[in-house]
C-alpha cells in the first residue's frame, strides 16, 4: 500500500502548483487532498470520489484548485492556481477503502490510508 505525494515547492503569490497523490497496492474510493499549517489543524482541501468522480473543496479554495485523476496512472492531482500566502502548509493526500456518501468526503476519520505529504510555501 502506498500514496505518494509530490509537486510541492515554492511559489509566489497568484503562481500556480499541481500536486500529485500516486497511490498503489490498493483499491480506493475517495482521494482526499488534506493540509496542515505551522501552528494549525489538518483541514480538508479537497477530495474526489472514484464511482462518479463526484468532488468536494474547501470553501476558500473552491475556483481556484481544481482536483482530478488519471485512471490510467492511479493518480490524483491537485491543481492549485491563484495561490495566496494563507495556503502555505503541507499538503497530505489520502484515501479511503469504501464509499462514502458525500457528505463524508471531507471528514478525515474516514481515511484509512495517508502519505508522507508535501510542502507547498508560497511567498515573494
Amino acid at each position: 500500500v502506498q500514496l505518494q505525494a509530490s509537486g510541492g515547492g515554492l511559489v509566489q503569490p497568484g503562481g500556480s502548483l499541481r500536486l500529485s497523490c500516486d497511490i498503489s497496492g490498493f483499491t480506493w474510493y475517495t482521494v482526499g487532498w488534506f493540509r496542515q499549517a505551522p501552528g494549525k489543524e489538518r483541514e480538508a482541501v479537497s477530495s474526489i470520489r472514484r464511482g462518479d468522480s463526484s468532488t468536494k473543496y474547501l470553501e476558500s479554495v473552491r475556483g481556484r484548485f481544481t482536483i482530478s485523476r488519471d485512471k490510467a496512472k492511479n493518480t490524483v492531482y491537485l491543481q492549485m492556481n491563484s495561490l495566496q500566502p494563507e495556503d502555505t502548509a503541507v499538503y497530505y493526500c489520502a484515501a479511503t477503502t469504501r464509499g462514502l456518501i458525500k457528505s463524508s468526503m471531507i471528514e478525515m476519520q474516514h481515511y484509512d490510508y495517508w502519505g508522507q505529504g508535501t510542502l507547498v510555501t508560497v511567498s515573494s
